[in-house]
């Protein structure tokens, strides 16, 4: 099996929730829906207070002149619209959010019908429904999946799809390939035959052995999709480093998958394309995972957008008493909250709660280098993480670009692995918005 270069190993803490299926949460009497919810341009209200509004009614607007990198935004519920204002989002800003107060009747919108495809132009019809349905990248980078698919049209010769699952405590893509395993491969010969391939390869690590073995039964006879299994290693998840996992080939720096004749498409969002042909419903919900040391009974959990996380952790039995964190996302690339209130999103795969022991150490006190190269020999961008931390610790903005530091992905392998305790990640992150600040 390839890999990728560097990466490491920390416990999976997945036998918490793996074996735990999805249940369906039932919507809020309130939900409060951010209007970005997407990497690119947030979406313009389409909806006003007093506004009576249906499941799957578009609430927001996908912007346009932003070179089509947005998405709509429709409602979870039905009912009326009692605010347009900002609310605070997960990513710890207050954005402009759709706040509807359920009626419980879960009446559909009108254009909640299935799809039909043109044989003809099926790539057009396929990104028409990707754009209309809202749907983004579900496994938490959350690019507009129309746009990513236009761009790998008559360019890609390779289709991924990305089953890694890679961060320590996520198990709803598992859950979702093995609840759900035949309408996930309905997507992705959407996905195969709009980009007009002959084969996608389904990557999974190799710590999903049961989703392994029940989707090479369901693929019995068939060769137009190929179950690859990969070493489990983190952060095989991230698209530049799962391409390279698979083919061999090195996404270069300041490029993307197609520059090298690729497309990574996620399981859930297979998944939601299906739902999008096959019932018509846009992204309304998603499978998400309550789990880590701090929550009571560790679970799977369907749950409509705008739902609060202080829901979804009480239907997980609670905090436990000792909790020190809570996370949307994993321990390791995810944000924390202070906030129970914010809501349930798009990108928002698990939330994770963290005990004392779990809260690796480095966050409360800096310690120093000792030059052991651990966090150059770990980065799966071949960057030198402690010169970026020195450069921008002396603002040498210059001596950053050059060392490519917008290359890194944060997903914390170097500070993970330092025993030093450098406040690695943090100190990158500070350096990429100083060099985003500059005048253009």
């Amino acid at each position: 099996m390839r890999s990728f270069h560097g990466g490491i190993h920390p416990n999976d803490g997945k036998a918490l929730s793996r074996n735990s299926p999805i249940e369906l949460l039932a919507a809020p009497e309130q939900v409060v829906i951010p209007l970005s919810m997407h990497i690119g341009a947030p979406a313009k209200p389409r909806v006003s207070v007093g506004d009576s509004v249906s499941v799957g009614t578009v609430i927001g607007e996908a912007a346009t002149g932003v070179a089509g990198i947005s998405a709509p935004v429709h409602s979870s519920v039905s009912g009326s619209v009692s605010a347009v204002e900002e609310r605070l989002h997960p990513n710890g800003r207050r954005i402009v959010s759709v706040v509807i107060d359920n009626d419980f009747r879960d009446t559909y919108d009108a254009s909640v019908v299935p799809q039909v495809i043109d044989e003809r132009d099926y790539s057009t019809d396929i990104i028409r429904i990707l754009h209309a349905a809202g749907v983004v990248g579900m496994g938490g980078a959350t690019f507009p999946a129309h746009y990513k698919l236009a761009s790998g049209l008559n360019r890609a010769d390779t289709l991924i799809i990305n089953g890694a699952e890679c961060e320590p405590f996520i198990t709803s893509d598992h859950r979702v390939l093995l609840e759900d395993t035949d309408a996930v491969l309905r997507g992705i010969r959407h996905l195969r035959r709009a980009l007009g391939l002959e084969k996608a390869i389904l990557a999974v690590e190799a710590n999903k052995a049961d989703a392994i073995t029940l989707l090479r039964e369901k693929l019995k006879g068939t060769d137009d999709i190929e179950v690859r299994v990969l070493k489990t290693r983190y952060p095989q998840g991230s698209e530049k480093q799962l391409i390279q996992s698979v083919t061999g080939r090195l996404v270069p720096s300041g490029k993307l998958p197609a520059d090298v004749n690729c497309v990574v498409f996620n399981v859930y969002t297979a998944w939601s394309l299906n739902q999008a042909i096959e019932t018509g419903l846009p992204v309304i919900d998603r499978v998400v995972t309550v789990s880590g040391p701090g929550i009571v009974r560790p679970k799977n959990l369907r749950i409509r957008l705008g739902t609060p996380v202080r829901a979804a952790l009480k239907a997980a039995g609670g905090l436990k008493e000792d909790t020190r964190k809570v996370l949307l996302g994993g321990p390791m690339m995810g944000n924390a909250i202070y906030d129970l209130d914010v809501p349930v999103i798009k990108g928002t795969n698990s939330i994770v709660a963290l005990s004392p022991e779990q809260i690796h150490h480095n966050s409360e006190v800096e310690g120093s280098c000792i030059r052991c190269g651990r966090c150059i020999s770990v980065c799966p961008m071949l960057l030198q993480p402690v010169y970026l931390y020195a450069y921008e610790r002396k603002d040498k903005l210059d001596d950053l670009k050059k060392l490519n530091i917008m290359d890194c992905m944060e997903c914390g392998s170097c500070a993970y692995t330092c025993p030093g305790r450098l406040h690695l990640v943090q100190a990158i992150r500070s350096g990429k918005a100083k060099i985003r600040a500059l005048p253009q």
